[in-house]
């Protein structure tokens, strides 16, 4: 039994004489880099024309025309971290409607897994990358860098190189943290400070010194997390219990490293804020559903997101502009995990 060949698919040309309007016209129409070039009137009645035959613009015929793919890369850290998740939707919320798509890859935190995740964006031909993973020092975008590559840094900066970025204000957002617990009667107030191989790490750790110390109070309280994660939030919590180290609060490089410390409570049978105050940092959803609700600092991820999308689609327009850095806003959310020593 035979069976009949399959109509062909509609051509840009069929769109065109459907919709009345020259095969150029309609072109210009299909792409949102072009489309205000003409009457949104033609545009809607291209589109309306498009649909209804199912055309299907050819993308790899286009960006051979055009040396153009219309995508971009987002390198990422950590999939199962909640902060990415808002991050993703901002920067896809700017990107697809500047025409745009976006790969995204997780590196796990693994630096050869981060190398062949982005070769395999850079042999997809993406027009720049959005990249999350970097670490104060960090070979492979310096190489990437020289090499022309258009990168936005996200939450992150690398020393001795000059690439556009977009970060919370961690510093007032730490110093913020200190004073709410100083303020509550806290004297002795201890940091569990990301891996200071990050700029996040280093520049929280540096603000929780010189809050401290502008305050008068000591600042020796400090262990290092191996990773930003729960388990290394808990094991650094135990390393500064094992010191015997007197402190009343907590303030944690972020929300993962804060659970860590619920879990030591747990089981060490200690009471939160009852013996020790804790805040945390970034906000992740879900820390009010605690118990007790985890005092935190909100940094707003949806438009950390928006505005590196925003600040690569510049660089892609404008090669020649200069690096810039945009800090974004931060406030202190005050909930139960926090009150003055001994208060339970």
């Amino acid at each position: 039994m035979t069976h009949p060949d399959p109509p062909p698919a509609p051509t840009l040309r069929d769109v065109a004489e459907a919709a009345g309007v020259h095969a150029a016209t309609a072109s210009r129409a299909l792409n949102p880099k072009t489309r205000q070039q003409i009457s949104a009137e033609t545009a809607r009645r291209v589109m309306r024309a498009a649909q209804a035959l199912g055309y299907q613009p050819n993308s790899v015929a286009r960006s051979l025309k055009t040396s153009r793919t219309g995508t971009v890369g987002l390198v990422i850290p950590d999939l199962t971290n909640p902060l990415f998740p808002p991050i993703v939707r901002g920067v896809e919320s700017v990107l697809e409607s500047g025409g745009y798509h976006v790969w995204i890859v997780n590196t796990d935190n693994d630096a050869e897994r981060e190398h062949a995740k982005i070769e395999s964006l850079r042999a997809r031909q993406v027009e720049g990358l959005i990249i999350a993973t970097a670490r104060l020092e960090h070979p492979l975008l310096r190489r990437l860098h020289e090499q022309g590559v258009r990168m936005v840094l996200i939450n992150r900066q690398v020393e001795h190189l000059s690439l556009p970025a977009v970060t919370g204000d961690d510093a007032t957002g730490v110093a913020a943290a200190v004073r709410h617990l100083a303020g509550l009667g806290h004297t002795r107030i201890a940091h569990l400070s990301g891996p200071l191989s990050t700029s996040t790490g280093r520049v929280r750790a540096q603000a929780f010194r010189h809050a401290v110390r502008d305050l008068g109070l000591p600042g020796d309280l400090v262990v290092e997390c191996a990773h930003w994660s729960e388990s290394d939030g808990a094991a650094a919590l135990r390393a500064l219990l094992t010191r015997d180290a007197a402190f009343t609060a907590v303030v944690a490089g972020n929300d993962l490293i804060a659970l860590g410390c619920y879990d030591v409570f747990a089981e060490r049978g200690l009471s939160c804020p009852g013996d020790v105050s804790v805040i945390g940092f970034n906000d992740m959803p879900f820390l009010d559903k605690l118990r007790p609700p985890l005092t935190t600092v909100a940094v707003p991820h949806h438009e950390l997101g928006a505005e590196a999308a925003r600040m690569l689609l510049d660089c892609l327009g404008d090669p020649g502009r200069p690096a810039r850095t945009l800090l974004l806003p931060v406030s202190l959310v005050v909930r139960g995990s926090t009150a003055p020593p001994g208060a339970g």
